[in-house]
């Protein structure tokens, strides 16, 4: 089964909200709460997406004609690509009852893992969705990156005894799931965290720590000032916050500030291997990218994750060949040219 026709038996399985687009561009979902659709005015999921057609390669083929070398390294371990499986939670209430978010973690932690990459897994009010989470990641090396919401430090504690009993490579907070109401609602010190707050968890956690929605330098300075051992530049695709810019447009002044001070990875809009390498030579060591795993997942299972990774590996690889790039570390700036 081709990636075309993994979408095509896609539309017959997820939904409502999602439609499993010929092109995931945020435009068919938009405004759609729940479900995979932005918050209020609705296009931040698509403000993503365009921007990175608005950043375009420049090819250069006058160079030696070596075999591309996609794999990326992190906390000591080689990936065979820069690529990572976004977290999605609420798989019923955004995407359908086919799958639920123990299932399809189920799927995506060893399929990942056997694609040379790995998966950041989703967190939720059932505190088995992580324990589980993390159980598959423990038949596999322990690799795998579970996000856990911005609870109050005590919940987070909680859940990274779970993942230090576990053995799990590296653990991650989506910060920015901080609007979320039901982490306003809980009490106390739920939602934002200070400085001190995040280096507490840090150190507390046994594993690289990855702080994801970072949308400004001071926010990725304060990040690196808690310890944090990565970073992920990421709006939440315009679900908690409307009217947010693009992380296309704040990744390089974003890597201007902390270039070689963390790992930098970036989320929200990438939907191809050449949106990849667009993101390298802005700044990025790597990236994430979530929705187009959905349709695979329930079009194909396994085989859909492995579908998707072998398309972004072959379209990275190709953009390398033609742009003069034979390893990551050479992708570079004066590679993209990004339109005002």
């Amino acid at each position: 089964m081709n990636y075309n026709e993994m979408l095509e038996k896609a539309r017959g399985l997820v939904g409502p909200y999602c439609k499993a687009c010929p092109v995931c561009n945020g435009k068919a979902c938009g405004n759609s709460m729940p479900g995979p659709g932005s918050k209020q005015p609705g296009n931040g999921a698509a403000r993503n997406y365009d921007a990175w057609q608005r950043v375009f390669v420049n090819m250069d083929t006058i160079c030696s004609n070596d075999e591309p070398d996609t794999t990326f390294e992190f906390n000591g371990h080689k990936f065979d690509l820069p690529i990572f499986i976004a977290p999605i939670g609420a798989l019923t209430m955004h995407y359908g009852d086919l799958y639920d978010d123990f299932s399809y973690n189920d799927i995506i932690i060893p399929a990942s893992v056997e694609c040379g990459s790995a998966a950041f897994t989703g967190d939720g009010v059932d505190p088995e969705i992580m324990k589980r989470a993390a159980a598959a990641m423990a038949k596999v090396g322990g690799m795998g990156i579970p996000t856990i919401k911005p609870w109050n430090v005590e919940a987070v504690k909680e859940k990274l005894d779970v993942l230090n009993e576990s053995g799990i490579f590296a653990a991650a907070m989506d910060i920015d799931g901080a609007g979320l109401p039901f982490l306003k609602a809980m009490n106390p010190n739920a939602g934002s965290k200070t400085v001190e707050e995040l280096r507490e968890v840090i150190s507390y956690a046994k594993m690289p720590f990855i702080i994801k929605g970072i949308m400004t330098p001071h926010a990725a300075e304060k990040a690196v000032e808690a310890g944090a051992a990565g970073i992920v530049v990421s709006n939440h695709g315009g679900r908690v916050l409307g009217q947010t810019r693009e992380t296309a447009d704040v990744l390089p002044e974003i890597a201007k500030a902390v270039s070689g001070k963390c790992t930098i990875f970036v989320d929200g809009g990438l939907r191809n291997g050449v949106d990849v390498f667009k993101a390298l030579a802005l700044g990025a060591d790597a990236v994430l990218i979530g929705r187009p795993f959905i349709p695979a997942v329930y079009a194909a299972q396994e085989d859909g994750v492995r579908t998707l990774y072998a398309k972004y590996k072959a379209e990275l690889k190709d953009t390398m060949t033609m742009c003069g790039a034979h390893s990551l570390a050479e992708i570079s700036a004066s590679m993209v040219y990004a339109e005002a």
